[in-house]
């Protein structure tokens, strides 16, 4: 009796139930490190390193250095978005997460390790601002690459709901890296905590930097990069190379050369300016308007974001998957005008000072207007993209939206507040910013289900 063939091994393309898993806790928990990584470090540049590595400047001169160099990992990012979404667009997202990931958590362990001012003078400073770069640089294209990487494997019909997970990354990271700091200013005299005690944290991101590595590397190819018609042994060819297989007769690559572009650039950077610039307000502007001019506890703010961020746990893949039977645009719609509608409400509510309106109208904005609107993001931006050049247009419009408008928010509310002595300069921001988002969901296609090995853009 002859021995039975073992099965033979899935065809490009092909998924199974296993591996649609990995690649899901792969983007959860890389976009997860990404957000942990950059609050441990915000947080950390906000409380202890203007004393740690700028101690001879002045202690309000010191903390703008600090948050200086949490700034630079944002130019960064930009860098690393045309890079590695390059780099991903012809070699496919899998290789490039894997460099992504051990780039920033490897940046972010040793920022744990480094010498202080006092041991080695300006070299310290030096070396932190080197570490950020390096921690933005593979930032820059995590979240795209992940949001890419779902979007290529989830099936049509549930794609929504599962490149929402991208979203709930941001949340976990977020969280987790707050309730680290707060435990260890509540555990941790100051002086351990200025010694010793910071470094804990970043060291401790080495266990979540070898997870993440260990679960990347068991992730199999997108399925859409394979099947790419541009696609030869696992590499992207030139785009000389598609020139002359399009005029050898091929329409579909002859028509995704041809395509004018932009069009997608510009509605997806629509999308991510409306939504990253609610963010701007509600996440940071609202928390020190709240102390600084309301002169409500300091707590207030920062518990209100907490408890809307556990409640995003709901309304982030509830939002996938409401897109995902209704279609992208409609609920687009609906949730950019009820973010607009509700920006006068919030500020009348957190006007009173109360303490359940004022968290009320925080949770409920921040679900609004960011989280909803950030689970759609996700999914509708990689469906606008042709597979050719997916990776890069969703990084750059992501990046670049998202730094200019979170950038731009805040000071602009706080500027116009102080001007005007009123409130009413932050709903006008908010309904801006909403509008925005409004505009461009009304003029994109409607894309749910779209076929993504398509090599032309959507528009």
């Amino acid at each position: 009796m002859s021995e039975q063939a073992p099965p033979a091994p899935p065809g490009p393309g092909t998924r199974t139930t296993r591996d649609l898993t990995k690649a899901a806790a792969s983007g959860w928990l890389g976009t997860a490190m990404e957000f942990m990584d950059f609050q441990l470090y915000s947080l950390a540049a906000a409380l202890v390193f203007n004393t740690i590595f700028f101690p001879d400047l002045h202690p309000a001169v010191g903390l703008i250095a600090a948050m200086g160099t949490y700034g630079v990992g944002y130019v960064a990012r930009l860098a690393g978005a045309v890079f590695f979404g390059r780099m991903g667009d012809r070699v496919g997202p899998k290789r490039v997460l894997f460099i992504t990931v051990a780039l920033m958590g490897v940046s972010t362990t040793l920022i744990g390790a480094l010498p202080t001012y006092q041991q080695v003078g300006l070299l310290a400073p030096v070396l932190l601002v080197a570490l950020r770069l390096v921690q933005g640089f593979g930032a820059g294209a995590e979240i795209a690459g992940a949001t890419v990487m779902l979007a290529e494997y989830a099936p049509p019909r549930r794609r929504g709901f599962i490149a929402s997970l991208v979203a709930l990354g941001t949340n976990s990271g977020t969280l987790g890296a707050s309730a680290v700091w707060a435990v260890l200013v509540f555990a941790l005299s100051d002086e351990q905590l200025h010694s010793w005690g910071w470094r804990l944290p970043f060291l401790a991101s080495f266990v979540l930097l070898m997870l993440a590595l260990w679960i990347r590397s068991s992730v199999r190819e997108s399925p859409v990069f394979e099947q790419r018609e541009d696609t030869v042994d696992g590499v992207a060819v030139s785009r000389d190379e598609l020139a002359a297989k399009a005029a050898s007769g091929q329409s579909t690559l002859e028509t995704a050369l041809r395509q004018r572009k932009g069009k997608a650039f510009l509605l997806a950077f629509g999308l991510r300016f409306g939504q990253a610039g609610n963010s701007g307000i509600v996440q940071t502007f609202l928390v020190g308007y709240l102390s600084a001019t309301l002169l409500l506890d300091g707590s207030l703010g920062t518990s209100a974001i907490v408890y809307g961020s556990l409640l995003g746990f709901v309304t982030v893949p509830l939002a996938g998957a409401v897109g995902d039977r209704y279609g992208r645009r409609p609920v687009y719609l609906a949730l950019t005008i009820a973010s607009a509608l509700f920006a006068v409400p919030m500020m009348l509510m957190v006007q009173t000072g109360d303490t359940l309106l004022v968290t009320l109208a925080v949770v409920i904005g921040l679900n609004l207007s960011v989280l909803s609107l950030f689970s759609m993001e996700s999914v509708t931006m990689a469906e606008l993209f042709g597979a050719r050049t997916r990776f890069t247009q969703l990084a750059l419009a992501k990046e670049l939206g998202g730094v200019l408008a979170t950038a731009i928010g805040p000071v602009l509310a706080a500027t116009l507040t102080a001007a005007t002595g009123s409130w009413w300069p932050v709903s006008a921001l908010i309904i801006a910013y909403s509008l925005i988002t409004l505009a461009s969901a009304a003029l994109a296609p409607e894309v749910r289900g779209r076929d993504l090995v398509r090599l032309e853009d959507a528009v």
